[in-house]
């Protein structure tokens, strides 16, 4: 069987006449049939996806906010999970103009494709000009825009499309180090059941939870371990 050589001969042996032949190696052809999301791709008849309680003290009726994921080259090893689209439900109408504005805004976003994450920051950063709440945990929410922001935060992550950047090992030990040295010169707190810190506790500008006490002269935050001593 004739093969033809179409590389520079770089070494060679003789083979011998009991030897078999060598198959050449067939050539890995690159996948051309891997389906990357955009805004021409169609919606499918089913859609997995989760809805997430919005309940603030500045509505007597909570929000459901519920995002579809679309599942692309199922199956595969290049499958990937992606938000497609958002609702937002309320028996309160006075968000209705807004909260429809938003959705399909937001929807239209994650069917073009590319790195959707910037939605989170954005949404997070809307302030309410009569002034914010804190969450059960003792998270500050600046807006109820914010909160539906940090829903579609929880979602990212939930699907590994954001990585969760919590403490590493030796910072998680510093905290609760520091947790237990506060609770035992404070003494027991009763707990209200608005927040998992101790009572008294500041705001943290980095990480928006009501979780900054000070220890040896030094101000420290319980949830994101941001020292104000490095």
């Amino acid at each position: 069987m004739a093969i033809r050589i179409d590389k520079k001969i770089v070494d060679y042996r003789v083979g011998g006449k009991d030897e078999p032949q060598q198959e050449p190696a067939a050539v890995a052809e690159p996948e051309d049939n891997v389906v990357q999301l955009h805004e021409k791709l169609e919606r499918p008849d089913m859609l997995i996806g989760s809805t997430y309680k919005v309940k603030t003290p500045l509505s007597e009726h909570a929000l459901y906010v519920t995002i579809n994921d679309i599942i692309l080259n199922h199956g595969t090893p290049n499958e990937l999970r992606r938000p497609f689209e958002i609702f937002i439900n309320s028996k309160n109408m006075d968000h209705f103009q807004w909260i429809v504005a938003l959705t399909r805004i937001v929807s239209a976003v994650f069917r073009k494709g590319g790195d959707v994450t910037f939605l989170v920051e954005e949404l997070r950063s809307v302030f309410d000009p009569r002034g914010g709440y804190f969450k059960k945990g003792g998270k500050y929410m600046p807006s109820l825009v914010a909160e539906i922001g940090d829903a579609i935060e929880c979602h990212m992550r939930m699907i590994g499309l954001l990585k969760d950047d919590g403490l590493d090992e030796h910072q998680m030990k510093l905290v609760q180090e520091k947790r237990a040295q506060f609770e035992a010169a404070s003494g027991s707190v009763e707990d209200t059941g608005c927040s998992d810190f101790p009572e008294g506790s500041q705001l943290c500008v980095k990480c928006h939870t009501r979780a900054v006490i000070q220890m040896d002269g030094c101000l420290t935050c319980l949830n994101c371990g941001d020292s104000k001593c490095g």
